[in-house]
């Protein structure tokens, strides 16, 4: 099969397609012959070697995936070989074949074709998970996300709006805000020319917001906790703005909040089949009917690893870079 190999750790230009030793399925696993994968920042990460895979998953970087079943290993009932199916991973996803635990597989939405449906796996899972699971973001309340026209923040925009929040998001351009607010956003701020913590006093007469999604860590979290309602919970899920920060507990104290840091990438087997499950039930019909949409920035062939990782660290894009085999 081809699959990217690194070679060592560093920029876009150590990744390659190689031809390596075919997959096999295990007990309770699905051979996925893929179509397409997606790039995420952890992917870069990975590249860098910041983000290593949790042990015993492939060390081929990739988080999820869509494709054709090819084959079932042992004790797998459910799925069928030729079965069109998206999958979230540990990783493995930069190949042409994917051995997936069979609670990671999921039916491409009605409506969405095969290598779209690529572009989808991580970004509903870490959504619905952490903002709805974790946070339990409510209809009515007010939900804050960071850099709104990223993966991530496209598919919270849209979920956060439709289940019935009001939608804030932050970006770093006029053209990415304008995206944000197409998606259904309800304010958008500038991170380079406002400051976020003002904007949301503002329209919300100061009361705050009850979640907030951030990706940003360190560098943000004396003003995330400033942004928080009575009771607001912040959800950390990346680190792009440094793994430090100092934490204000009077502040947090007095508005009862809560700081939650999470990952998907190395929970447990059961943990991430509940979430994929809830996935299937809660988000799929709302993409099937149209009310959420994958956003795609571009499609590139998997011989443009280098060239997607690129765009990836520029952070020019807006949506999934997606990677087709």
């Amino acid at each position: 099969m081809r699959a990217v190999v690194a070679d060592g750790a560093g920029g876009p230009e150590i990744l390659s397609v190689q031809e390596v030793a075919d997959l096999t399925p295990g007990p309770g696993e699905v051979l996925v012959e893929v179509a397409a994968t997606a790039v995420n920042r952890a992917d870069a990460l990975q590249r860098q070697g910041h983000y290593p895979p949790p042990p015993g998953a492939s060390a081929t970087i990739g988080l999820e995936c869509s494709g054709t079943v090819a084959a079932l290993g042992e004790g797998v009932d459910g799925p069928r070989v030729g079965d069109e199916v998206c999958a979230l991973l540990a990783g493995g996803g930069y190949a042409s074949q994917a051995v997936v635990p069979v609670g990671q597989l999921m039916p491409v939405p009605e409506g969405v074709d095969l290598v779209t449906a690529a572009a989808l796996p991580e970004v509903a899972c870490t959504v619905f998970s952490n903002v709805f699971m974790v946070a339990g973001l409510k209809p009515d309340e007010t939900f804050l996300v960071h850099g709104g026209a990223g993966g991530i923040g496209t598919f919270a925009i849209q979920l956060a709006k439709a289940l019935g929040a009001r939608v804030l998001t932050t970006g770093g351009s006029a053209e990415k805000l304008a995206f944000c607010a197409d998606l259904g956003a309800d304010v958008t701020i500038s991170y380079r020319d406002q400051d976020f913590v003002e904007v949301v006093r503002e329209v919300t007469d100061g009361a705050g917001v009850d979640v907030i999604l951030d990706n940003m860590g360190g560098s943000y979290l004396d003003r995330n906790v400033d942004a928080l309602a009575t009771e607001g919970r912040l959800v950390v899920i990346g680190l792009q703005g440094g793994a430090k920060g100092e934490l204000p507990l009077g502040k947090l104290l007095a508005k009862r909040g809560a700081v939650i840091a999470t990952s998907l990438r190395g929970r447990p087997l059961p943990d991430k089949a509940a979430i994929c499950a809830a996935v299937v039930e809660h988000v799929w019909p709302l993409v099937a009917d149209g009310t959420i949409r994958p956003v795609v920035d571009r499609t590139l062939p998997l011989e443009e690893v280098a060239a997607a990782h690129r765009r990836m660290d520029e952070g020019g894009h807006t949506g999934k870079i997606v990677l087709t085999l």
